[in-house]
């Protein structure tokens, strides 16, 4: 145990001058290491918000060693989603944005036939139409069209700032706020589940791509509509959600 705690502590003073890489999930986590710098891997649960987790751990961190230590997220996961989160403590937050440029890999499952006004599962469907007719190598083919660099508008119920105020906001009080298109990157879509009207798929892609809004335009572009059941995000570049802890057994390796 102590020899492996050396070696994370070994890391962690190397963390100015090198990226921190986690090729394990930690046994013990000390006051010193959280201070000079983590980075830590969590599975976020469903119905959790980023800052949930931030908050949860923040608090745990205070709990037990009576002492307040910086704790931020390194990209946002939808409440609805599930999987890789990446926190970063004390030193380390100063590169959060090295680790938000990283590209993402995300696996779930999309209805095609039904429309939401959020894009996924938090909201009920609003509209449906005929899905006769349509096939697996006819939105599989859709979903190549997709690959590649495209201008993409985040949906109305996310996190997305438009003069200070948040965008699911301005949705929930039934206005349609006015966001803005921005450039993404999906380097694959791939429909790994073949059985209509539900759907596998497993995305690459860069920072700041809505998986809901994909799986919206996808639907719109093959004329039946589609919304998002699940999502899970897997990787974050060479970060693996396998290697990630879980919010609740965070506190067990405080010491």
């Amino acid at each position: 145990m102590e020899a492996n705690t050396n070696s994370i502590q070994f890391i962690l003073i190397l963390l100015p001058l090198i990226l921190f890489v986690l090729t394990e999930k930690p046994t013990v986590i000390t006051l010193e290491m959280l201070e000079e710098g983590m980075v830590l891997l969590f599975n976020k649960p469903l119905d959790w918000t980023s800052f949930d987790v931030v908050n949860k751990v923040g608090y745990t961190i205070k709990n037990h060693f009576k002492k307040r230590v910086k704790v931020g997220h390194a990209g946002t996961l939808d409440p609805r989603a599930t999987g890789l989160l990446i926190l970063c403590t004390g030193k380390a937050t100063k590169r959060i944005i090295e680790f938000q440029d990283m590209e993402k890999v995300y696996t779930g499952h999309f209805i095609i036939g039904k429309t939401t006004p959020s894009f996924d599962t938090e909201t009920q469907p609003d509209a449906e139409f005929p899905i006769e007719g349509i096939t697996v190598e006819k939105i599989r083919e859709t979903a190549l069209g997709f690959i590649g660099v495209t201008m993409q508008f985040p949906p109305a119920y996310s996190a997305v700032k438009i003069k200070g105020e948040r965008a699911y906001d301005i949705a929930r009080r039934g206005e349609v706020p006015a966001i803005q298109a921005k450039e993404v990157h999906v380097r694959k879509f791939e429909i790994i589940d073949e059985i209509i009207p539900r759907l596998g798929f497993e995305i690459t892609c860069s920072k700041g791509t809505y998986i809901r809004s994909l799986v919206n335009d996808l639907g719109n572009k093959i004329g039946c509509g589609a919304f998002l059941e699940t999502l899970h995000r897997s990787s974050i570049g060479h970060f693996r959600a396998d290697d990630a802890l879980d919010v609740d057994f965070f506190k067990e390796i405080l010491n």
